[in-house]
C-alpha cells in the first residue's frame, strides 16, 4: 500500500477573494466548498486568519468555523490558525469552549504565533512585533483554562471551556516547532523554506517532544499545495493565479484578489517579481494523478508524516473542485456516511 493511502488527508481554506467579486461572496463560497469537501471524505476543514488583507476575506476564523461547522455533519472543522498572539488566551479558550459545545467531538484548535501583517494592523489590535515572543506563555494559559491549571490569573474560569479538550495545534513559524515540542501539541509545518529545513525541524520536534495531557507521541501534519489536472500543464495553470499572488505581496506589501491565469501570463514581471514568483512555487506539487501520488509518496516517506493538510488556492472554483475530487479518487477517500465521525 502507498503512503498516501495510510493517512489522512485534510484541507485549509484562507477564504481567498477573486477579481471582480466582493469578500462576503469569498465567506460563502468557503462554507459551500467545505459541504464538497466533507462529501469527498476528507478528514478536517480548517481556516485561517487575516486582517486588512485585500485578497483574503478570512479574518474571524471561529466564528467562520461555526458556520462551516454549522452546515456540514461528520468532518472535523477548525482553525489553521487563530494567530494566539491576537487575542487575550482567555477569549480564545471561551471561543473554542463554544465551539465543542455546539459541535462536541468536531473542532479542532489550529493555533499560531504570526503578529498582524503589518504595524498599522499591529496598532489597530493592540499588538506589536514583541508580542509573538510571548506564544508559549500564552499558549500555556489558553490550554491551562481548558484543564483548569492555568496560574496567570487564578481566579478567572474559562466557561463552558474548563473540562472540555478540543485538539490543539501549533503551526511552525519562527519558533513553532519547538513550541510545540515543548508543550506536547501535535505541529503543523509547511516547507516555506525549503523540504530540507522542514525536514530537520520535524526531526527537531520528535527528538524533543514531550508528552502531555493533549499527547502522548508526536504528531506532524504537513502543510501545502496541491494540484492535480488531466495534465501537468493545466495544474501548473491552476497554481498561477496565487504565485502571481505571492510575488505581488512581496513587492507591494499585500495580497491582490486572485485573477484569472490568462491575465497573470499577460502580466509583464520585473527582474524582482519574476524572481519571487519562481519562489512561489517551492514546495508545491502539481501534475497528473500518476505525477502527485508520486510527489506525495516520496514527501511522505521522507517525512514520516501522520497527516497532510491541502492548502490550494486558485481563481477557478470549478477547476479547483476538480482538482480536489481527483485528489480523493486517487487516496481512495470514503464518503462520511463510512467514516466513523
Amino acid at each position: 500500500m502507498s503512503t498516501i493511502a495510510r493517512i489522512p488527508f485534510s484541507v485549509l481554506d484562507r477564504s481567498r477573494t477573486r477579481h471582480g467579486r466582493a469578500a462576503p461572496h469569498a465567506l460563502r463560497d468557503t462554507v459551500r466548498f467545505a459541504q464538497r469537501i466533507e462529501a469527498l471524505g476528507y478528514h478536517r476543514f480548517w481556516v485561517s486568519e487575516h486582517h486588512s488583507v485585500p485578497g483574503v476575506a478570512g479574518s474571524a476564523p471561529t466564528v467562520l468555523a461555526a458556520a462551516v461547522a454549522a452546515a456540514t455533519s461528520t468532518i472535523r472543522v477548525g482553525t489553521g490558525g487563530v494567530m494566539l498572539p491576537n487575542h487575550q488566551p482567555l477569549v480564545v479558550a471561551e471561543q473554542f469552549g463554544v465551539l465543542e459545545s455546539l459541535f462536541p467531538g468536531r473542532i479542532d484548535m489550529g493555533l499560531g504565533r504570526s503578529v498582524g501583517f503589518t504595524d498599522g494592523i499591529r496598532a489597530a489590535l493592540g499588538r506589536d512585533k514583541r508580542d509573538a515572543d510571548d506564544f508559549p506563555g500564552r499558549l500555556a494559559e489558553l490550554l491551562g483554562y481548558f484543564t483548569g491549571t492555568q496560574t496567570a490569573h487564578p481566579q478567572v474560569h474559562a466557561l463552558p471551556a474548563e473540562g472540555l479538550r478540543p485538539p490543539a495545534f501549533v503551526l511552525a513559524t519562527g519558533k513553532g516547532a519547538r513550541v510545540a515540542a515543548e508543550a506536547g501539541l501535535p505541529l503543523v509545518i509547511a516547507p516555506a523554506r525549503g523540504e530540507d529545513a522542514m525536514l530537520r525541524a520535524i526531526d527537531a520536534y520528535r527528538a524533543d517532544f514531550r508528552p502531555s495531557a493533549w499527547g502522548e507521541r508526536p504528531h506532524v501534519v504537513l502543510s501545502g499545495t496541491v494540484a492535480v489536472a488531466p495534465t501537468t500543464e493545466e495544474a501548473r495553470r491552476l497554481l498561477l493565479p496565487e504565485a502571481w499572488s505571492t510575488a505581488y505581496s512581496r513587492t507591494h506589501g499585500s495580497f491582490p484578489p486572485l485573477v484569472p491565469a490568462d491575465t497573470v501570463l499577460a502580466t509583464p514581471m520585473t527582474a524582482r517579481e519574476q524572481a519571487l514568483y519562481e519562489t512561489a512555487w517551492r514546495g508545491q506539487l502539481h501534475g497528473t494523478e500518476d505525477e502527485v501520488a508520486a510527489g506525495l509518496d516520496k514527501l511522505l516517506a521522507r517525512s514520516a508524516a501522520d497527516e497532510y493538510l491541502v492548502t490550494t488556492s486558485t481563481y477557478d472554483g470549478d477547476a479547483l473542485l476538480d482538482s480536489y475530487e481527483r485528489l480523493a479518487a486517487l487516496l481512495g477517500l470514503r464518503p462520511p456516511a463510512a467514516v466513523s465521525a
